[in-house]
């Protein structure tokens, strides 16, 4: 009984939106599901690699799974206020099914080209702009303001638990029986996430459209509400630097495996795995703190020390020094991840919130495809350390010109701001 109950007060203390009845569902689904989404990952940076042979040609599949966020993203934050998110989810989540057995059996059945892993990158691109803001502003509907960053950290949790597992157990399915089961078991692995949608139970907000107002107005209005705020637009403009340059490593690391260590499949698992440890410890910081709410100044923190964890990365040439790099920048990552979605979302009205998640998913994710060109470009020209050299020098100096800039901008208090609301 002592035991349950201190099992009890452990979660309502760190991982309060646990106990939110419908965030169970979503959580425990993502859970599962996500482990495939990394085997998924690992296993098609693996297959291009080995089939093209060239850095560039993985940069632009991974260019293409998110360039349709970059061209679409902020059209998708005016689609997801007017219709109710679960049911959005539900379509999003079944198209990545299907869309992972179809590439699974392309490849179980050696039917798979470099032309048709394109086409599925950027069908997948395509669906996930619609799924990511959706699923961003789902949290606070489903577990409200108070207990949003804790979600958003457990979330992360979730995510970097699988960065974790995920690529340890593709490595394996690689090694052992080919890429085609990774992509087979992720499209099992959403049945999961499926039903904890269908179970689901919450009060849909759904924003009335002003007769007034066409879909180019309602963005240019939403970016204009972000430019005016000096918070949201220094949270922005930070996220878009780090977004763009340091979250490359599903081509960085592949090809520093194969060029720079020598080594194979086991030893991309073993780093990617390294980089999901960091993370997953930064986003359980993240839920312990959670109750002390987003600060802008951690982001800022967070930024240059990225910086500088992918630059020493790209200095090193032993899997051990790697493998920490990685797992320091990991959990840096997840921090300024956290605390800038955090602060994007209690600090927006809820007018503007999906419009502003848009755009954090525009810039976060949307920016990848620059920044995965970028880092194919160098590191087939100067190799995967001097990418790393490249991408973290880049951050660096981006990063201190915003800071700059904002210097004399007053720093608001977000839990003051969600007593106001509540």
């Amino acid at each position: 009984m002592n035991m349950k109950l201190a099992g009890s007060l452990f979660i309502d203390r760190h991982f309060h939106a646990l106990t939110h009845r419908n965030y169970r569902y979503l959580w425990f689904g993502q859970c599962v599901s996500l482990i495939g989404t990394w085997m998924q990952n690992i296993g098609q940076s693996w297959l291009v690699l080995t089939i093209t042979g060239s850095p560039l040609k993985l940069g632009i599949v991974s260019a293409c799974q998110f360039l349709p966020i970059l061209c679409f993203s902020l059209f998708a934050g005016i689609i997801v206020d007017k219709f109710p998110k679960k049911n959005i989810l539900l379509l999003t989540q079944t198209v990545a099914m299907l869309l992972a057995f179809t590439l699974a059996i392309l490849v179980l059945t050696d039917t798979v080209k470099y032309s048709y892993i394109i086409i599925l990158a950027l069908l997948l691109g395509l669906n996930n702009t619609l799924d990511m803001p959706t699923r961003q502003a789902f949290n606070i509907e489903i577990v409200g303001k108070e207990d949003l960053m804790n979600a958003i950290a457990l979330n992360s949790t979730t995510f970097n638990m699988a960065r974790i597992v995920g690529p340890s157990i593709g490595a394996v399915m690689m090694a052992l029986l080919g890429a085609g089961w990774c992509f087979l078991l992720n499209g099992i692995s959403f049945l999961a996430v499926l039903y904890g949608l269908l179970h689901i139970k919450a009060a849909p907000y759904v924003r009335k459209k002003r007769s007034s107002d066409g879909i180019m107005k309602e963005i240019k209005d939403g970016i204009l509400y972000i430019a005016r705020d000096p918070l949201l637009a220094q949270t922005v403009l930070l996220v878009t630097v780090i977004g763009t340059l340091a979250f490359n490593f599903n081509v960085l690391i592949p090809v520093f495996t194969r060029s720079v260590l020598h080594m194979g499949e086991t030893t991309y698992g073993t780093l990617m795995s390294c980089l999901g440890i960091g993370s997953f410890a930064g986003a359980l910081t993240m839920s312990f703190q959670s109750r002390r709410g987003p600060r802008l100044k951690l982001s800022i923190i967070c930024s240059l020390v990225i910086a500088v964890c992918l630059i020493f990365n790209g200095l090193s040439s032993s899997v051990w020094i790697c493998g920490a790099m990685l797992a320091l920048t990991g959990y840096f990552n997840i921090l300024f991840a956290t605390n800038s979605n955090s602060s994007l979302q209690m600090h927006a009205k809820e007018e503007y919130r999906a419009r502003v998640m848009s755009v954090y998913s525009l810039v976060f994710a949307g920016s990848t495809p620059i920044g995965s060109l970028l880092a194919g470009f160098v590191a087939d020209r100067y190799g995967a350390n001097g990418a790393f050299v490249c991408c973290g020098v880049l951050t660096a100096i981006l990063c201190l010109i915003i800071i700059w800039k904002f210097r004399n901008q007053p720093k608001p208090n977000l839990l003051e701001e969600v007593g106001s609301d509540s």
